[in-house]
């Protein structure tokens, strides 16, 4: 960050008083920007044992599956932002959707939220940001083409849970750990 989103002016790095991180703050009017994570949201649709996937038309990943899902926007809670991606993405509606899977992914400052749910009916279709959406069973998944980890944690642990027909809600951290030098 360079200029104050409240009067243009520069801004500098610095902890402001009472606090312990590093802030931008305004260097004319001392206004903070704090920068929090990003929260993505989206849906395990379901439909007797099959997953709702969808190709993604965007980048990052164009052309890898994954389940609906994308950032919440201001204004709207966590369900209301899953059930509009899966609308925007799949063209989807759902049913008897709760909180499923939630992982932390601090080193890009991201936290996903997947909801699990029936589909309400099989009217989907591709939205704009996607090639094509499909039903898959357990074993036509396309492991290898999916677009992120959360993804695969989340349809892997969904098949594990689906035998019991147990679905707690699951809580993962994400942590990036670099390779050390050889």
């Amino acid at each position: 960050m360079n200029f104050c989103s409240e009067c243009g002016k520069t801004v500098s790095a610095r902890i402001p008083s009472g606090d312990t991180r590093s802030r931008f703050i305004c260097d004319h009017c001392e206004t903070v920007h704090y920068q929090n994570p990003r929260i993505v949201a989206g849906c395990l649709a379901t439909h007797q044992g099959y997953v709702l996937l969808c190709r993604r038309a965007i980048e990052p990943r164009v052309g890898f599956w994954t389940l609906p899902a994308g950032y919440m926007e201001n204004g709207e809670t966590t369900e209301e932002a899953a059930l509009r991606e899966t609308w925007e993405e799949a063209r989807a509606s759902m049913q008897g959707h709760e909180l499923y899977m939630l992982f932390n992914l601090p080193h890009i400052n991201q936290v996903y939220m997947f909801f699990r749910g029936e589909l309400a009916d099989l009217n989907f279709s591709a939205g704009e940001e996607s090639l094509e959406v499909r039903l898959f069973s357990e074993a036509e998944i396309p492991w290898t083409e999916l677009a992120f980890p959360t993804v695969g944690k989340t349809l892997k642990q969904y098949f594990i849970d689906r035998q019991t027909n147990e679905f707690p809600v699951r809580i993962r951290d994400i942590l990036y750990r670099p390779q050390q030098a050889r």
